[in-house]
């Protein structure tokens, strides 16, 4: 296997048909049948792959240039929020106020610094961030459309923690950081894979549209408290966790690649299934 390929399964798995900004091939590799992956993986684990006789490091999260295009992944709010109900004008408006601060900030890092390490190993070296947050993203929305709108908000937490054992093995815990658990479930959005979260703006939008759940993967505590100040216990927010719902979206990752002959060892805050 290559590292194009490499890539080209994860797209397979999130139906996606072309690389998002936020995801790369830095340095190009064949014959791979042996695979570091983790979460972050720098230029420190770009060399321990190699020490330890890996044919390709994975990381999850952007290095490299795909930091400089992270900011364009971010219009997937936009698909998502429209989808809910939000009109498409007002997210692109919400969107564009959160984008474009982030082009410039990445502009500012030493964005060749990792894949300069891989290049002079020759270690084939990507990072794969969009495609697995959107399988994530589905198998999170999946357990929710099963619970129903009924249900309560803590209905929807127990049921994500039966379904993934990533939430079960993390050392956090999913959190009601708006609302309470025995609030009604409603009309739920898993706001995920749109490169990171939408903060206190996307959730509002949602909310002022008829969404009543909104559930990211971590939110700063400032953007929970102004929304709790505005929504009181009316709305909810639940937060699953960063590292276990990254795990979430890489495990099937991870088993495809098993299924296709390669050894895998997941390091760097990938949680068992």
């Amino acid at each position: 296997m290559n590292t194009e390929q490499l890539m080209q399964i994860a797209l397979e798995l999130a139906d996606l048909h072309e690389v998002p900004g936020d995801s790369a091939v830095h340095q190009a590799g064949t014959e791979i049948k042996r695979v570091l992956i983790g979460i972050d993986l720098h230029s420190s684990e770009i060399a321990l792959a190699k020490v330890l006789g890996y044919d390709a490091a994975i990381a999850h999260h952007p290095v490299g240039v795909s930091t400089l295009d992270f900011h364009a992944v971010l219009g997937r709010h936009v698909d998502q929020m429209a989808a809910a109900g939000v009109p498409r004008d007002l997210a692109r408006s919400i969107v564009a106020k959160v984008s474009e601060p982030r082009r410039i900030l990445d502009s500012m890092s030493n964005y060749d610094h990792d894949p300069s390490i891989a290049r002079l190993l020759d270690m084939p070296y990507l990072n794969i961030h969009t495609p697995l947050d959107e399988v994530g993203r589905r198998r999170m929305a999946a357990v929710a459309d099963g619970v129903g709108e009924d249900a309560t908000v803590g209905g929807l937490v127990a049921a994500l923690y039966d379904a993934f054992g990533e939430f079960r093995h993390a050392a956090t815990r999913i959190e009601t950081l708006v609302g309470a658990l025995d609030h009604r479930l409603g009309r739920v959005v898993v706001s995920h894979a749109a490169g990171t979260n939408g903060g206190y703006p996307v959730a509002k939008a949602y909310f002022d549209h008829g969404v009543d759940t909104v559930v990211y993967i971590h939110c700063r505590p400032d953007d929970a408290e102004q929304l709790r100040g505005e929504y009181g216990t009316t709305k909810a927010l639940v937060v699953t966790g960063h590292i276990a719902s990254d795990s979430v979206g890489i495990n099937p990752y991870i088993e495809r690649l098993r299924d296709e002959g390669l050894e895998v060892t997941p390091i760097s805050g990938i949680l068992a299934p």
